[in-house]
């Protein structure tokens, strides 16, 4: 049962954020000129220079790149990137109805712009985010950057950041400098969304900390804040003194409980507290 569950919850979760996606898009980008990355971006282009709609243009051009990538990557690796952009098609061909109907009045300004730009970051930031954390994408250059990433060796991120600079930067055909400006505020908001959904809506921080007296150190952690440790043996290079390193992940919250307990054990502990982006296991995120 559990082999059936986890897809269906990524499928369900994907659909969710692809319409949120598709809601930013129809209701704080177009009506205000802004701009997004990536093939989406061409699509939106297409809208402001043809009138196409978003959800033809996005299906038009998505189609020959799907092709293309279940030869190359195969279907098992397409099949999430497939439903995503799917699920984006129909998203944006429902809002557009919405809106032709008179049903979805998009947010449009003549004024404050970067209420636009923040809240568009924001949404489509939230979309996009959900739709990473799931295992899905959008299609698009994400199709194109994987290829690439495949047959050449090129950094995936670098693909995408040189697509998304050629595209807003031929916006400038289309829409006034000052649009191209907003836009960078939503993709710079957008991206930070992205992270923070990706990484858990919590932060966590690892401990390494090189003690005489780690065993104490361990077993305090463990009894009075209720996480696991592991313990590792150490030497220490320039006194060649056995050591040990206490390793462990806490919540931001329990931080200075770990510090307390530290000095109190050994005031002559180095301790090292690192950025840690996501963690799965007991007591923290299911995954």
């Amino acid at each position: 049962m559990g082999t059936v569950a986890h897809p269906i919850r990524s499928i369900i979760f994907i659909l969710l954020g692809t319409a949120i996606y598709a809601f930013g898009l129809h209701y704080f980008v177009l009506p205000n000129q802004l701009m997004e990355g990536g093939v989406t971006g061409i699509a939106v282009l297409l809208h402001y220079a043809i009138g196409w709609p978003l959800s033809l243009s996005t299906l038009l051009l998505n189609i020959p790149l799907f092709i293309v990538g279940l030869r190359m990557l195969g279907l098992r690796s397409m099949v999430l990137t497939f439903i995503g952009t799917g699920a984006l098609t129909v998203f944006l061909a429902l809002m557009e109805a919405l809106i032709h109907h008179g049903w979805l009045e998009p947010f449009q300004t003549t004024s404050d712009y970067i209420l636009a730009a923040l809240y568009a970051g924001a949404v489509l930031g939230t979309g996009l985010g959900i739709v990473f954390r799931f295992g899905g994408t959008t299609g698009g250059a994400d199709i194109i950057a994987r290829i690439a990433a495949k047959k050449r060796g090129w950094s995936i991120g670098q693909i995408i950041l040189t697509m998304d600079v050629i595209i807003i930067g031929a916006s400038l055909f289309y829409i006034p400098k000052e649009k191209v400006l907003y836009t960078l505020v939503t993709v710079f908001i957008a991206s930070k969304i992205i992270d923070f959904i990706q990484e858990g809506a919590y932060s966590v921080k690892a401990f390494s900390i090189i003690t005489d007296n780690g065993e104490h150190v361990a077993g305090r952690i463990t009894k009075e804040i209720d996480r696991g440790v592991t313990l590792l043996p150490a030497v220490g290079a320039y006194s060649g003194r056995a050591k040990h390193m206490v390793y462990c992940v806490v919540s931001r919250h329990e931080i200075q409980a770990v510090k307390t307990i530290v000095k109190s054990a050994d005031p002559a502990a180095f301790i090292i507290i690192s950025e840690v982006n996501d963690v799965v296991g007991e007591g923290f995120n299911p995954g």
